[in-house]
């Protein structure tokens, strides 16, 4: 019997992946056994953070890294390290940031809601270019000179929303912001698999790299990886701990904060409702070894015969099935086109508040499509969604 029945709330058909709002990625046992040891002891959660930095720098290729409370927790700490570095004064003050500099550069199309975590820590945004393409109006986008004029006194930093074809390229970007001191935060919450991202994002330069923990990582749903410039991982860490402690006993570890350098100890930071438990340190920390062994990939042979089996069941239904195959990393996707002139909108609503409930992906719905994301499916519940699907398509 699930858990959830004790509260009155049954249990979903997830087959829209990963996603948040869903609870994110199911958890293997070995990472759910790691976070179940971790409750079992207390240790100081600074050095605890110490040792997840070197295990994501030797991840990663970065100097060094912490696990932050989900990815958007990692750009707001990421931001607010580059807004005040080591500086407990303008720590004291975020997100009050008009006497220092406080602006970043950002591409008009790399715009997102996600941002908003940026702007919480105190950042304005100053946008440059255009997606032209997009608009119908030419077929230029967004250029490396344009980010070049916008620097200025004022600027504290460049955010940069990662994708293989984004304009400008990273590495481009990375040399223009440096040639004027001025650090980038990547958000690349989604960018894995390939598990080569891990490393190749971090490798053009950036200064700070946030990735979602609980997504293709599956680590706890709400966990994520702020990784980057030792000095900015320790102005972060120093900026989400809890901080009372006295200056005297205080003993922070030397490799990510330098207490020779602050005047005093600083306050609880604005990180500090980011909290991470060290059972989601632990966890995340085992599937990130999980991840990057490549072990997942077992699984995907399987998906895809799950998928196939779906596919079959939907063939004298009014519907097109296409799978869309594994490259080796990247979850099979099966799309199914509805041909009987039903409206996708309705079809989804009507799976939803079916029993059980199936969610779907609903990025293609304004086509006709309903998109079959396997991360979540096992035997039983590949049985329920075929009739599910057989009665509603």
């Amino acid at each position: 019997m699930s858990i959830f029945r004790e509260w009155g709330i049954e249990p979903i058909i997830n087959v829209s992946g990963s996603v948040t709002r869903l609870g994110g990625a199911p958890m293997p046992r070995a990472v759910l056994d790691a976070f179940c040891a971790a409750a079992s002891d207390s240790v100081p959660l600074d050095q605890l953070q110490a040792a997840a930095s070197r295990v994501i720098a030797e991840a990663t290729g970065a100097e060094a890294g912490i696990v932050t409370n989900g990815a958007a927790a990692g750009l707001m700490l990421g931001a607010a390290a580059i807004l005040t570095r080591c500086d407990i004064g303008r720590m004291e003050q975020l997100p009050f940031t008009e006497t220092m500099p406080h602006e970043f550069v950002v591409a008009r199309e790399h715009r997102n809601g996600y941002d908003h975590a940026v702007r919480a820590a105190g950042v304005r945004f100053v946008e440059v270019g255009f997606h032209e393409i997009v608009a119908g109006a030419g077929v230029r986008r967004a250029e490396a000179w344009e980010f070049e004029t916008a620097f200025g006194p004022k600027t504290a930093g460049v955010l940069h929303v990662y994708d293989i074809n984004a304009a400008p390229p990273l590495a481009e970007l990375v040399k223009r912001a440096h040639a004027r001191n001025l650090p980038v935060l990547v958000d690349a919450a989604g960018e894995l698999p390939p598990r080569s991202n891990l490393r190749d994002i971090i490798a053009t330069g950036a200064d700070l790299v946030v990735y979602s923990g609980g997504k293709a990582i599956r680590g706890p749903q709400s966990t994520g990886i702020l990784c980057g410039r030792r000095d900015l991982i320790g102005s972060a860490l120093l900026q989400m701990l809890d901080m009372d402690d006295h200056f005297e006993l205080w003993d922070p570890p030397a490799d990510l904060i330098d207490k020779s350098k602050l005047a005093g100890i600083p306050r609880h930071g604005i990180g500090r409702a980011l909290k991470v438990s060290k059972e989601q340190i632990a966890a995340l920390l085992t599937a990130i070894k999980l991840f990057t062994s490549g072990i997942y990939n077992r699984e995907l042979a399987d998906m895809e015969r799950m998928l196939k089996e779906i596919a079959a069941s939907l063939t004298n239904a009014p519907v097109r099935c296409q799978l869309l195959p594994s490259d080796g990393q990247t979850y099979p996707m099966l799309e199914i086109t509805l041909t009987s002139g039903k409206n996708a909108f309705d079809v989804c609503r009507s799976l939803r508040q079916g029993k059980p409930s199936v969610q779907v992906g609903h990025m293609k719905l304004a086509q006709g499509t309903l998109i079959i994301n396997p991360l979540h499916l096992n035997a039983e519940r590949t049985a329920i969604l075929i009739g599910r699907l057989t009665a509603e398509c």
